[in-house]
């Protein structure tokens, strides 16, 4: 547990060094909810049947933005390769790193969130599910853009390699976030869909950390 606090903390440093990437995607998220009432309209009705699924269509994308940097430094310089001989699982190193890219993605992107939910005129009984269901979606979302972060290493074309590595396994998170906030908004029971997005949670806590380690592994032969 040492270590794995310790490859955090290092992640953490060096992301708020940069500070470039957090603020990138948090600048996107608002950029890209915020352009939707342009498009469709500043009638009420229309954005709020659209808010739920608009941002979590922007978080899904925003958490994308850093996902191709999240071992590539460290695989450019050379880290990598050291943190594979250390004593240290490389599951744990996968896993440290991803608690890192929550922290400085999906956590902001959650924080973000509540502000525009009021721009997109969200009904207020959304507002808490839309946070839950952020909240248990947005780490699936970092574990499995790890596996497609682990498996483009030393490609070409990394970034559009990774969307299409990673967006169909993206869609379970959507449709069950979005279905969580309507069923909120409709009077209706929200229990089974937060339910399943802590199971994809949890599944994907279980199996992905040992594909991204098995594909880092490949990547580093």
């Amino acid at each position: 547990m040492s270590a794995f606090f310790t490859l955090v903390r290092r992640d953490l440093s060096l992301a708020f060094r940069q500070g470039f990437d957090s603020l990138m995607v948090v600048a996107f998220f608002v950029i890209a909810v915020v352009l939707f009432p342009f498009g469709v309209g500043p009638e009420p009705n229309t954005l709020a049947r659209i808010a739920a699924g608009t941002i979590w269509v922007a978080a899904l994308l925003a958490s994308m933005l850093s996902l191709e940097r999240l071992f590539q430094t460290d695989y450019e310089d050379g880290t990598l390769e050291l943190l594979a001989l250390a004593p240290v699982p490389l599951e744990v190193t996968v896993i440290a790193k991803v608690v890192a890219h929550w922290l400085t993605t999906g956590l902001p992107l959650i924080l973000t969130a509540p502000l525009l939910a009021v721009l997109m005129q969200l009904p207020s009984e959304g507002y808490l599910v839309l946070i839950a269901a952020l909240s248990l979606g947005t780490p699936t979302l970092s574990l499995i853009g790890a596996v497609g972060a682990a498996l483009i290493l030393g490609s070409r074309r990394g970034g559009v390699l990774l969307s299409l590595l990673v967006l169909p396994l993206y869609i379970p998170v959507l449709i069950f976030g979005v279905s969580a906030v309507d069923a909120a908004i409709g009077d209706m029971g929200v229990r089974p869909h937060l339910l399943i997005l802590a199971a994809l949670f949890v599944g994907t806590l279980a199996l992905t950390p040992w594909a991204s380690a098995a594909a880092l592994r490949q990547a580093l032969e």
